[in-house]
């Protein structure tokens, strides 16, 4: 028997025991067999887009426990999601491969598992993108860990391509420990989902360049094996179903969940939306449980141990629940609403089907989503002023900086700043360090032509998005063109290949109850409590806590601009094109219902319990400068209805309004808004002559420190307390 016969028959034996396959009888397929060969046998390099299910992890366990047992030190998987690292460890330990993970979620067993890896103990160490910057991770753990890795994965590789539709500027932290791997170790990367596009830029983020193509290719035995299959994916049957509205939406899901096969996944645009599902669902007796970004953690691995053993019919949640999520069994993928990009859709739906013959996929598209996808659009590299501000408030600093030291200084909301960073410190402009950032003085060019391309292909995906909604073509196939899969051919399988699936209209019945718990109006509005770090070094002399006879009450608006409930009706109502106009007798009806139910709740002033608030003595307005009849009418007409006199205005001073000032971050709105809120003296007697409760009436808040401001300047002219009512809630 030859080398390669025995390597292979070694291979074939370590994933029966990782698919726990007590007879043997398991094989690889050949183009895993290729990437191992590579790995294992020549020390290569290797790139793997192939579709999900197709078994990418069993390539680099499989090559993992083969290394070991030729004295190769441990492998390290960068991996973006922990969903991911909890299934990948699990399946390890089936091959006796012993896994441990290092992310944000187990900081107290950092110190151990370091002593175990340097021990030898550990086969396996998965990480998260984000550790590679962390200073301390970076600067006293990388340097061990690239000396002593057998073997380098890239897990979910398109994240380090900012053409690619989840691009983490964290992964091209990978550059640098590539850079410094000893030439004979090998490296994977994998991925479900790269275009043409990405699969060679992901090449050229690893440094590896591309000389094979295609499950054909060759290369020369030291360059890199680039192995690319089909992406169709035969269990799975797509269907696109329009229904009139978010009611009818919501109706049909609670009628139609049960007969959908197995368990599932239904996901939501937006964490208000997966909430709003969730309750209706389980209201009508479904199983269901919500799982998003802001999910805690512990609750987030019951939810992922609840689906896999099928004890709830579906997870109700967003993109939080993407990328390795590994339920082979899992039966239907739901989206109520559409991703903007048929690249990601693709990934989400990918989820389902990989260990049975038949998986449902179905597609409920709804008037919001334009307006959702965006809001995240906005989200993107920011404009080089603001890119340029930052490096020179860096620059000018004599020490690290915080990301809440640089937002009073900075227009950018955190997140958005904080990924402006992560790029510019892979450009080499910028450094982390402990205790924040420093810029490195390295000359830096804004590469607007790239960012701008970006944008482009963007758009490109928004417009295939709506198209496959609309197309009467195969939608696998649409789907497969967009990936560059050279094979895309029609599925036969598809609502548009074999016919419609998924027609009812729901009853009128569930319509109606749908239409009432969408049109059931009130989410909470929380105070401001603390000042944003850093305003004195702008000129503020504001820190720390609120004082409590300063701040604004918790308040109440109408609804979420990101639901499906009053989201929908308010969107409208507040965009920037909409024209100004008495508030609508619909919202009128909302905000009594908000009133009366925030008077009977608990320490309302209707509730009659001890220590609840008084009733407000009076409704003050905040000038509107963009929709001054819409909240001065709202105001009106609830201290009509409520027969509170209307006190006035909280205005602004000359030229300077809410609507104007920046809504990047609290920081740089407070610092805008500070001085330039101003309460007239009339108003403040009236207030004070009180005394008691005043209700303030806004059209929406978003960083909620127009709120904090009118609210402490009524609390200084004498208000007992301050109640925020808003039409609505960025978010």
């Amino acid at each position: 028997m030859s080398d390669t016969d025995e390597l292979r028959r070694e291979a074939d034996a370590v994933l029966a025991d990782l698919v726990g396959d007590h007879q043997g009888a398991a094989r690889l397929r050949a183009d895993q067999w290729r990437a191992i060969e590579a790995l294992v046998a020549d020390r290569r390099r290797a790139l793997v887009v192939q579709r999900t299910g197709w078994g990418k992890s069993a390539v680099y366990f499989v090559a993992t426990a083969l290394l070991r047992r030729r004295g190769s030190g441990p492998t390290v998987i960068v991996s973006p999601l922990l969903a991911l690292m909890r299934n990948q460890v699990e399946a390890a330990s089936r091959a006796g491969i012993h896994a441990r993970t290092i992310n944000s979620a187990n900081p107290e067993e950092w110190d151990t598992i370091e002593t175990e890896v340097a021990g030898g103990e550990v086969d396996v160490l998965l990480v998260s993108p984000e550790r590679l910057n962390n200073p301390d991770f970076r600067d006293h753990v990388l340097p061990k860990l690239t000396s002593s890795t057998g073997l380098l994965v890239v897990d979910e590789a398109h994240c380090i391509s900012d053409w690619g539709h989840d691009f983490r500027p964290d992964y091209r932290r990978l550059r640098t420990m590539l850079a410094e791997l000893p030439p004979t170790v090998p490296v994977l990367a994998t991925t479900a989902t790269a275009n043409a596009r990405v699969t060679a830029d992901v090449a050229e983020q690893l440094g590896t360049g591309q000389d094979a193509v295609g499950t054909a290719g060759q290369g020369s035995p030291t360059g890199t094996l680039v192995l690319r299959g089909s992406l169709d994916r035969e269990s799975l049957s797509l269907s696109v179903l329009r229904l009139p509205d978010a009611a009818h939406r919501l109706a049909w899901l609670a009628e139609q969940l049960d007969s959908l096969p197995g368990s599932g996944i239904i996901y939501t645009l937006t964490v208000a939306a997966a909430g709003e599902v969730t309750t209706f669902l389980r209201q009508h007796g479904h199983a269901v449980m919500s799982y998003t970004g802001r999910t805690e953690n512990a609750e987030r691995e019951a939810a992922e141990a609840d689906l896999l053993a099928n004890r709830v019919k579906a997870l109700v949640a967003t993109s939080a629940l993407g990328m390795g999520f590994d339920k082979p069994d899992l039966g239907f993928v739901v989206h109520l609403g559409s991703p903007s990009s048929p690249i990601s859709y693709y990934q989400q739906v990918g989820r389902a089907g990989r260990g049975v013959e038949h998986a449902e996929v179905l597609l409920l598209p709804g008037s919001e989503d334009q307006a959702i996808w965006r809001y995240f659009a906005s989200l993107g590299f920011p404009p080089e002023d603001q890119v340029r501000r930052t490096l020179d408030v860096l620059s000018a600093s004599d020490r690290p900086l915080s990301l809440p030291a640089l937002e009073p200084r900075v227009e950018l909301r955190r997140s958005r700043l904080e990924m402006m960073l992560k790029v510019l410190d892979v450009d080499g402009a910028v450094h982390r360090v402990k205790g924040g950032w420093t810029a490195t003085g390295t000359p830096w060019t804004y590469d607007a032509d790239r960012y701008a391309w970006v944008e482009r292909q963007r758009e490109a995906e928004r417009r295939a998005m709506l198209a496959y909604a609309e197309s009467t073509d195969c939608r696998m196939e649409l789907l497969r063109r967009e990936l560059d899969d050279e094979g895309a051919a029609p599925c036969g399988r598809c609502d548009n290949c074999s016919g419609k699936r998924f027609t009812a209209m729901p009853s009128a019945d569930m319509v109606a109850l749908a239409r009432g718990e969408l049109g059931r109006p009130g989410v909470q509005v929380e105070p401001r409590r603390m000042w944003p770090t850093g305003l004195p070094a702008v000129g503020l002399d504001l820190k720390g806590r609120i004082p409590e006879q300063h701040q604004a009450a918790e308040g109440r608006a109408l609804g979420r601009l990101s639901d499906i409930g009053w989201g929908n009706r308010l969107r409208p109502l507040l965009s920037a094109q909409a024209a100004d106009g008495p508030v609508p007798d619909e919202v009128l009806s909302g905000a009594v219902t908000v009133l009366t139910d925030w008077s009977k709740g608990p320490g309302g002033w209707a509730s009659g319990q001890p220590g609840a608030l008084s009733r407000p003595v009076g409704v003050v307005v905040i000038d509107s400068f963009t929709r001054p009849q819409l909240v001065r009418s709202l105001a009106e007409r609830v201290a009509e209805i409520g027969r509170m006199p209307l006190l006035g205005a909280v205005t602004c001073t000359d030229g300077i309004h809410p609507s104007a000032v920046p809504r990047s971050n609290g920081a740089q709105r407070l610092r805008a808004l500070h001085g330039a809120l101003v309460l007239p003296p009339e108003v403040a007697e009236s207030v004070a002559a009180g005394p008691g409760p005043v209700l303030l009436v806004d059209d929406f808040t978003e960083t909620g420190w127009t709120l904090a401001v009118a609210a402490r300047l009524l609390r200084q002219a004498g208000a007992e307390e301050v109640l925020p009512l808003v039409l609505a809630v960025q978010g």
